[in-house]
C-alpha cells in the first residue's frame, strides 16, 4: 500500500490508534522534546501537536517510532518481507522454460514502474510565496537546551550532480538562522556534499531544495545508503511499488515530491560558511559547533493545510533508531550481493549505528573474517563501523548476549583483534583528529588449525531433542508457569 500522502498516513495511524493528538498549546522550544523524549522511550504513539506556540500549523513527530509504525509507514509489510522483496528483484532467476518467462515478466514490470513520474501540478505548491518568505511560519523546533537554535530535522533535501544531472535526495538538519536562512549541515562523505564541492570547484552556486512530509516512504528514502547517483525517489518508488510523482520548483533547477506537505527552495553559495550547532545529536551527545555552509531561501510552497513533520535525536532509543533498523534489514540483501558469505547483522542501540556491528559469516577458509572485516570497511557508509564482531552463522546476532557471550568466550585477544585506521563519521567526538582514526575487528569465530589453533575446540553445551519434547509434554504437570 502507498500513501499519498503524509495526512493519509495520519489517518492510519489515528485508525490503528497509533497517534496521540495533543490539543493543548505546547513550546516548539524544548518542550515538544521532552514530552517526545518520554513517549518515545516509553514506546508510546506518534504525536500531532495540533497547538504548537507561534505557528497555525500542526506538527507530527515520533510517526515512525515503533517497528509496527515503521512497517506501517512502508506500506503494512514487515522489514523482513520488504528484504525478501528486495533480493527477489536483485537475484532475478534468468527463465529458462516458457513456464519461467511467464512467471518473469511480474518481476520485469515491477522494475519498469519504479522511476518517478512528472506532473505538472502539484499539492504540495497550492501555495507559492516567493515575496519575502519566511520559515517563521513554520513550528520549527528547539531540541535541547545548548543546541544553537531551532532545527529543521527531518528534511529530504535535494540536490543534482552537476556533471551528470542524477538527482540526490539527503536527510541532512538545518539550523535556522534568521527567517530566510539556514546552515546546510552536509557531512563530507555524504552526496549532497560531493555535489556541493563540485560547484564550488567551479565557483557555482549550488541550488538546493528542501522538501518536508510526503509519503513516509518517501521521507524514509532520504535516509537510505544509496551508492552515489542512484535516485533515491526510484528506491522510493520500489517501497511503496508506485512511482514517486514529482514537479519542478518554481524559482531553481529541481524536482521535488508532488505530494509533499512544504517545500523549501533556494541556494547554497561556494564560499559562504557561518558557524553551526552545537546540536544535540543521535550519539546522545551534543556535536560540536562548525563552520558549514549557508542555505538562502528564495520560495516557499506548501499545501493550503500542512503538517509539519519533524523528529528529535538524542540518547537512543528515538525514531531514528526504528528507521535505522529498516536500513540494517532492508539492504541486507544488497550487502550479501557484494559479501555472500555474510549471514546476518545486527546493529545494536549502543552502536548509535556506527560504532558497534555484529556480524555472522558462513565461514569457508582460514581467516575469513579478516576478509569480512575488510569488505565491511570498504563499503559506503559502512566504513564508519568503528567495531565490528565477527561470528559464526549459527550465532543469532540480533540476540545480544549470545554474540557478546561467544565474543568473550572465543577470542584470544592478542591473536584475534585487528585495527586499522580509516575515516569515521564526522559525529565521532572520540577519534584524534575530526573524521579519521582507528577500527578494530573482532574475530569471535570457532579457530582453526589452519589459523594456528592446535588444541581441541569444545562443543556447545546443547540438551538432546529428546529430552528437551519430553519437558515440553510435561511442563503443565511440573507446575510451573509458562
Amino acid at each position: 500500500m502507498a500513501y499519498k500522502n503524509l495526512g493519509e498516513f495520519v489517518e492510519k495511524l489515528d485508525k490503528e490508534g497509533q497517534l496521540h493528538r495533543v490539543k493543548v498549546e505546547v513550546d516548539p522550544e524544548l518542550e515538544i522534546t521532552e514530552i517526545t523524549d518520554r513517549v518515545t522511550k516509553a514506546g508510546g504513539p506518534a504525536l500531532l501537536f495540533e497547538k504548537v506556540k507561534g505557528s497555525e500549523v500542526p506538527l507530527l513527530i515520533n510517526a515512525m517510532g515503533s517497528f509496527e509504525r515503521m512497517s506501517l509507514a512502508l506500506g503494512g509489510r514487515t522489514l523482513d518481507e520488504i528484504a525478501r522483496e528486495i533480493e527477489e528483484l536483485t537475484k532475478p532467476k534468468t527463465p529458462k522454460s516458457f513456464v519461467d518467462k511467464l512467471k518473469f515478466i511480474p518481476t520485469l514490470m515491477k522494475l519498469a514502474n519504479f522511476p518517478p513520474k512528472m506532473v505538472n501540478h502539484a499539492p504540495c505548491q497550492e501555495v507559492v510565496i516567493t515575496d519575502e518568505p519566511s520559515l517563521y511560519k513554520f513550528p520549527i523546533i528547539k531540541c535541547w537546551p545548548k543546541d544553537g537554535g531551532r532545527f529543521i530535522t527531518m528534511p529530504a533535501v535535494f540536490t543534482k550532480n552537476p556533471k551528470t544531472g542524477n538527482r540526490n535526495a539527503g536527510m541532512y538538519r538545518l539550523q535556522i538562522f534568521d527567517e530566510r536562512t539556514t546552515g546546510m549541515h552536509w557531512h563530507m562523505h555524504h552526496d549532497g556534499a560531493r555535489h556541493f564541492r563540485m560547484n564550488k570547484a567551479e565557483g557555482k552556486r549550488t541550488e538546493v531544495a528542501v522538501s518536508l512530509g510526503g509519503d513516509p516512504a518517501v521521507i524514509y528514502a532520504a535516509t537510505a545508503p544509496m551508492p552515489p547517483d542512484i535516485d533515491e525517489m526510484m528506491f522510493a518508488g520500489l517501497l511503496r511499488n508506485k512511482p514517486v510523482e514529482m514537479v519542478k520548483c518554481k524559482t531553481i533547477d529541481q524536482e521535488v515530491p508532488a505530494e509533499a506537505e512544504i517545500i523549501i527552495e533556494g541556494y547554497v553559495e561556494p564560499e559562504e560558511t557561518r558557524l553551526e550547532g552545537p546540536f544535540g545529536d543521535h550519539t546522545g551527545y551534543y556535536s560540536l559547533a562548525d563552520q558549514f555552509p549557508v542555505f538562502h531561501v528564495t520560495c516557499i510552497t506548501h499545501r493550503k493545510d500542512p503538517i509539519y513533520p519533524t523528529t528529535i535525536v538524542g540518547q537512543p532509543p528515538q525514531e531514528d533508531y526504528f528507521m535505522g533498523k529498516a536500513t540494517e534489514r532492508i539492504f541486507l540483501p544488497l550487502l550479501k550481493l557484494t559479501i555472500p558469505e555474510i549471514v546476518d547483522f545486527n546493529m545494536p542501540m549502543f552502536g548509535v549505528f556506527h560504532n558497534c556491528v555484529f556480524v555472522s559469516i558462513d565461514k569457508q577458509y582460514p581467516f575469513h573474517a579478516r576478509k569480512v572485516m575488510s569488505s565491511i570497511w570498504g563499503m559506503g557508509q559502512m566504513m564508519f563501523s568503528k567495531i565490528i564482531v565477527i561470528v559464526d552463522k549459527d550465532v543469532n546476532v540480533q540476540d545480544q548476549d549470545e554474540v557478546l557471550w561467544r565474543m568473550s568466550n572465543n577470542i584470544d585477544p592478542r591473536r584475534d583483534t585487528v585495527f586499522t585506521d580509516g575515516p569515521l563519521d564526522e559525529l565521532d567526538h572520540a577519534c584524534p583528529i575530526p573524521k579519521a582514526g582507528s577500527k578494530m575487528g573482532i574475530d569471535a569465530t570457532r579457530k582453526w588449525p589452519e589459523e594456528g589453533f592446535t588444541r581441541e575446540w569444545p562443543e556447545d553445551i546443547v540438551m538432546t531433542p529428546e529430552m528437551k519434547a519430553l519437558v515440553d509434554r510435561r511442563w503443565k504437570d511440573y507446575g510451573l508457569k509458562p
